[in-house]
């Protein structure tokens, strides 16, 4: 932990520091591929209308597995092998690693939905940017410590600005939620990180530009 990361965090109060905390695990960035896919299945009205909701829940189960569940066996392997020296991924160096790793997940996921018959278009060009943000992450982490938590932040951005565009829901209440989620978290990353405003912009910004690539690659 930096200097800088524990006059943060010490200044602030002991309510205040749970609740960053709390926020930071409950947005995981590995999670928001499962949240998104969750609203596209069940709150959004028509890209999964076609499917029953045991074959919604088994698109959730794949995410899940693929998308969170590897890269945490990835980490958990990573760090008995004396790979990375801490679970939580603080240093560039740790970083390397579960960030091929991770692209590996993604881009797999990915080929997964764009086989599939079944899956919407939407869900494919999510799952591209993810891989597209996982790889910006890499390169960028060459030069500093880019937060994965903003990356998330900004993919969940950037794919309800993709739906909004589409016009098939009314986004007002989303988006809105969307938005205060993303300032809760990014306030959070601040408090209980080490990361800088910069580190944290930039996230945003590399999450939100890679779904708008991924809408026109896909």
């Amino acid at each position: 932990m930096s200097q800088q990361q524990i006059s943060i965090d010490d200044q602030q109060p002991l309510l205040i520091r749970f609740f960053a905390h709390l926020f930071s695990y409950i947005f995981h960035p590995l999670f928001i591929p499962l949240y998104v896919t969750w609203f596209l299945a069940f709150i959004h009205p028509s890209y999964f209308s076609g499917l029953s909701v045991h074959e919604k829940v088994f698109v959730l189960i794949r995410v899940a597995y693929i998308m969170i569940f590897f890269p945490v066996i990835t980490v958990f392997l990573l760090k008995q092998l004396n790979f990375i020296s801490s679970f939580f991924l603080k240093t560039q160096r740790d970083r390397i690693i579960p960030y091929v790793a991770c692209g590996i997940y993604f881009f797999w996921m990915y080929l997964v939905f764009k086989n599939s018959e079944s899956a919407p278009i939407i869900l494919t060009v999510f799952i591209m940017g993810i891989f597209l943000s996982s790889s910006a992450a890499l390169i960028t982490n060459i030069y500093y410590k880019i937060s994965m938590h903003a990356i998330g932040m900004g993919g969940l951005l950037g794919i309800f600005l993709i739906i909004m565009r589409s016009n098939t829901m009314l986004m007002t209440l989303p988006m809105s939620l969307a938005l205060l989620i993303a300032g809760v978290v990014s306030s959070s990353r601040l408090i209980v990180s080490d990361h800088t405003q910069k580190e944290i912009y930039m996230g945003l910004l590399v999450g939100i530009l890679c779904q708008l690539v991924a809408m026109i690659i896909v």
